[in-house]
């Protein structure tokens, strides 16, 4: 830019216009600083086919593919602003789309300790009333984790706690993940441990407790650029019922950018 700059202003006083240099010079520096502006945010998206939908060990597609995506605006300073969606068999109030909406703080402690706290909004834009009336599904989950390395070993324990709403009463979710990164291999396995204490349990929804466990194993590789594959086992305790708490095999196409 430097050298444009000097360019611009030799060209100019060759044609005895001096002061024409000037106004270029302030738009550049004025575009300087804007870029420089600009790059304090980052902008990163996902977008997946999965082979069945499993939140919290229960299928929200009823055993079948659904197409998920989201994108994330993230500030230097750690904060940020996200949406991801979700293609599910939901019926009738809550229709054929989740989407949430999200926004958090994260921050390094140290080199190895991450903590994450933010809120999110569950929506189902798509929900139908006229059968059922005015039923609410929407509702706000604020949450918190702390995250550390171990060399090719990652740590995250995590909370998630839905106050009394319109939609479900208190519902409280504590679960860890676990990565490990095999050396010498693209291989990333995972492991992942929850427990809900809530509306949300399956015990809760099939009236036989309220509170049970989900969890899940898996192994990812990376296939080029932003593209991986994964496979998944998912369970969660409660009564089987097929196609919806059912333990399951569950393939994961993602792409990230």
């Amino acid at each position: 830019m430097l050298t444009s700059i000097r360019s611009l202003m030799a060209a100019t006083l060759l044609v005895g216009t001096a002061f024409a240099a000037t106004p270029a010079l302030a738009q550049d520096e004025e575009a300087a600083v804007e870029a420089e502006a600009d790059s304090s945010f980052s902008i990163s998206g996902n977008v997946a086919l999965v082979t069945d939908y499993r939140f919290r060990g229960v299928s929200l597609s009823l055993g079948d593919p659904a197409l998920q995506g989201g994108i994330d605006i993230v500030h230097d300073s750690g904060f940020y602003v996200g949406t991801w969606g979700s293609t599910i068999q939901g019926g009738t109030p809550y229709g054929e789309l989740e989407l949430d909406v999200y926004a958090g703080y994260t921050t390094a402690l140290s080199e190895a300790v991450t903590i994450d706290v933010g809120l999110l909004y569950y929506m189902y834009p798509t929900g139908d009333d006229v059968i059922f009336g005015d039923v609410p599904t929407d509702y706000f989950e604020p949450y918190a984790s702390v995250a550390t390395t171990f060399g090719p070993v990652g740590a995250t324990v995590g909370v998630a706690y839905a106050w009394e709403q319109d939609a479900l009463d208190d519902n409280l979710y504590l679960y860890t993940d676990w990565t490990f990164g095999i050396p010498g291999t693209p291989v990333s396995l995972s492991a992942h441990l929850g427990y809900t204490d809530g509306p949300l349990s399956v015990p809760f929804i099939t009236g036989t407790g309220n509170d049970g466990f989900d969890w899940s194993i898996g192994a990812t590789v990376p296939v080029h650029g932003g593209l991986s594959v994964g496979v998944s086992y998912v369970g969660v305790e409660g009564p089987t019922i097929e196609e919806f708490t059912d333990d399951a095999i569950v393939g994961t196409l993602s792409f990230t950018m």
